[in-house]
């Protein structure tokens, strides 16, 4: 079996990224052949392109797709071949025509959701699922700030927080962003004015928030700390403007006796039962249409190098998909 896939021989910009063929072997035991159909693109691909996440080389990219399991190697009960399944996570490689992939890292996709929905979003789903859920779980009634919501990740945990009774403050980047994110946001900032963590404040009545989830980085740290409440949280869990400096923890006992956490999909999701149960109720807010994706750019996987410069730029909205 023959697949087309994108493989990084060194690190750096979008351009080292190359297509090439090569020749999967069959699957072996626990393991299943996959024929992709739709391939989700996310920032942390980028980091593993440019090195900022040091990843073997060579190597592929990408941590998510949805396709058609094509063939099962020994041991695979509970999948059979012609189910569809999505993945997200696990070792890179999606960004790929086939692929063998572990059948414990796979989930079932319902067949209310399209395949560019499980490709492009079961990670940011996924993501938003622990962020709000686990990480700092959101109670009703409580005021949050959640920073790139005009993003993949926002759009879908913003509509989420919503849906779970939460007041929202978005932050975006640009006029545009915005616009788009008043949809599913109570209140919109722009995080490049520096007035608002002070914003923040007003809209609290100077007691701030209990968590700020910041997957900015660099450009929103402290401002994040700056607007949180006393002993609130900040889930910071992403670096889309850079990766935070170093700093003295005492700022947190400065600001509030405040919490910091770095968390990750992956340590969320470390186990069978865990991955499963994340992603069913994803799956299962997204059946109840609590939460609407939108599919906002689609990319053959020929023009990846783009699809890269245009997120990294941001010049996307909500989530992108690469089609095989």
């Amino acid at each position: 079996m023959q697949t087309v896939r994108i493989e990084i021989q060194q690190q750096g910009g979008p351009e080292v990224m190359q297509l090439l063929t090569a020749e999967l072997p069959p699957p072996g035991a626990g393991e299943v052949l996959l024929k992709h159909l739709a391939i989700g693109l996310n920032f942390i691909d980028t980091y593993h392109r440019s090195g900022l996440y040091p990843v073997s080389l060579p190597s592929g990219l990408g941590l998510e797709a949805c396709g058609v399991i094509e063939a099962l190697g020994h041991g695979v009960h509970d999948l059979k071949v012609g189910d569809r399944v999505a993945y997200a996570g696990g070792a890179v490689g999606a960004y790929s025509t086939y692929r063998i992939v572990a059948a414990d890292k796979l989930v079932l996709v319902p067949d209310g959701v399209a395949d560019e929905v499980a490709a492009a979003t079961l990670l940011r789903g996924m993501t938003a699922q622990y962020l709000l859920k686990r990480t700092f779980p959101v109670q009703a009634g409580q005021t949050i700030v959640f920073h790139a919501a005009a993003g993949g990740v926002g759009q879908i945990a913003c509509q989420w927080a919503q849906a779970l009774g939460v007041r929202v403050i978005g932050t975006v980047g640009s006029a545009a962003k915005a616009k788009m994110a008043a949809a599913w946001c109570d209140h919109v900032l722009d995080y490049n004015d520096a007035t608002w963590p002070q914003q923040v404040r007003d809209l609290t009545e100077g007691l701030g928030v209990p968590v700020v989830y910041d997957g900015v980085g660099a450009a929103t740290f402290e401002g994040s700390l700056d607007c949180l409440a006393l002993r609130g949280m900040l889930v910071s869990f992403g670096n889309a403007s850079g990766a935070v400096p170093s700093f003295n923890p005492g700022i947190l006992a400065q600001k509030g006796s405040l919490f910091l956490t770095r968390p990750t999909l992956g340590h969320y999701t470390a186990n069978r039962g865990e991955l499963v149960e994340t992603a069913q109720d994803y799956f299962t807010a997204l059946a109840q249409h609590r939460i609407v994706p939108e599919i906002g750019q689609r990319y053959p996987l020929a023009d990846v190098q783009q699809a890269h410069r245009d997120l990294e730029s941001r010049n996307t909205t909500g989530s992108t998909v690469l089609i095989p």
